[in-house]
């Protein structure tokens, strides 16, 4: 039996888990918490990424825990619409209900918690990967799902800090809905260097997220809520609403960051995924959404070209272009979205149908038959 070892137990190690079961390949997922927790805010699931869930036989389960989105709005500050787009019908919920899913679809045993990856060694005919509990495992592969600051990535490629892309992001979840909040969108608030995102996530919820320029990379903080009351003092009331509404210990405060596309994914019996691999700024909610993409790929290059190196430099080379393309796309849109000149504005002239074509360039992509 070819043993499969993935390091992160987040959304792209579950989902890369369950698709190699779906073709016939057993894997273990090594996750350093002792518990996963209900972490986290809203996650959107787009197309591309519901196209997966639904080929791994998710669809219903996820859409009984979700909001759905079947449109995309941008406001003006003050509230007043600036442009609309209708997109495919996708969702978005919390991302511990996400994760729970994924979780509960695997066998219990095949996840090992409190599992910290020390280092790995590779052989010519597997990889020994050690951890900080004293554990030690074999396995013909291992595929490094652990997040932007992974352990895989860092003995692959060298240790990197991810630029700083110059705004911070918060996020929380509401159990109040505004009432003057269209259903079944996605909006974006646009202000002067400033932005404010609200959405659906399934049981009377609203996810939100707002972003600020920042010149220093703020972390986690208790006075977040305040700050966020005073940046976005004035605005769009909905948007200021949901802010008041969260409980300060659930907003979740993190820097924008992402790294340069690089060519190399891993070596021999080693790859990475996701966040590992191409982290991207959150501007187009496709950060899960390419995990997920990579897993599917992953366990179709396993199924086409069998366990082997082969098939792993067939991923990579299957899943350079595109998220390359995406993360470069994300991070320009944060340029605009994050300037502090009118000119940004002028994004309402843009005609609905272009905007469908732009979405398509991130929407249209399909991980479950796109040829490997």
């Amino acid at each position: 039996m070819v043993r499969i070892a993935i390091v992160g137990g987040g959304i792209g190690g579950l989902t890369v888990a369950l698709a190699l079961r779906e073709f016939g390949f057993e894997a273990e997922v090594y996750e350093q918490a002792p518990v996963l927790l209900d972490v986290g805010a809203a996650i959107a699931v787009w197309p591309n990424a519901l196209r997966v869930l639904e080929r791994l036989g998710l669809g219903d389960t996820i859409r009984a825990h979700s909001g759905e989105i079947n449109e995309i709005r941008w406001l003006h500050s003050r509230g007043f619409l600036m442009n609309r787009v209708s997109v495919p019908r996708s969702v978005a919920l919390h991302r511990a209900d996400l994760q729970s899913t994924l979780l509960h679809a695997l066998p219990a045993s095949s996840i090992k918690l409190d599992h910290s990856l020390v280092s790995f060694e590779q052989h010519s005919d597997k990889v020994v990967a050690k951890f900080s509990n004293g554990h030690a495992i074999e396995a013909d592969f291992l595929i490094g799902a652990d997040g932007i600051h992974s352990d895989v990535r860092a003995q692959l490629i060298g240790v990197d800090e991810p630029p700083y892309r110059g705004y911070t992001v918060w996020r929380g979840i509401s159990a109040a809905t505004p009432a003057s909040t269209p259903p079944a969108a996605a909006i974006e608030i646009h202000g002067t260097g400033k932005r404010f995102g609200i959405g659906p996530v399934g049981g009377g919820r609203v996810g939100w997220w707002a972003s600020s320029n920042s010149t220093i990379q703020h972390t986690q903080s208790d006075n977040a809520q305040h700050e966020l009351l005073h940046l976005f003092k004035g605005w769009y009331r909905p948007a200021v609403q949901l802010i008041e509404e969260t409980a300060p210990q659930r907003i979740l405060t993190t820097a924008a960051l992402d790294r340069e596309p690089t060519l190399r994914w891993g070596n021999q019996r080693v790859t990475l995924l996701g966040d590992a691999i191409h982290p991207t700024t959150p501007n187009l909610g496709q950060g899960g959404c390419l995990a997920m993409e990579d897993a599917m790929v992953l366990a179709r290059c396993f199924q086409e070209y069998g366990a082997t190196e082969e098939a792993l430099r067939k991923y990579e080379g299957c899943r350079f272009k595109r998220t390359a393309a995406i993360t470069k796309y994300s991070r320009y849109y944060g340029t605009i979205g994050q300037s502090t000149i009118p000119v940004k504005f002028l994004f309402s002239l843009i005609p609905e149908a272009v905007l469908q074509r732009l979405m398509g360039i991130v929407f249209d992509y399909d991980a479950t038959t796109t040829k490997v």
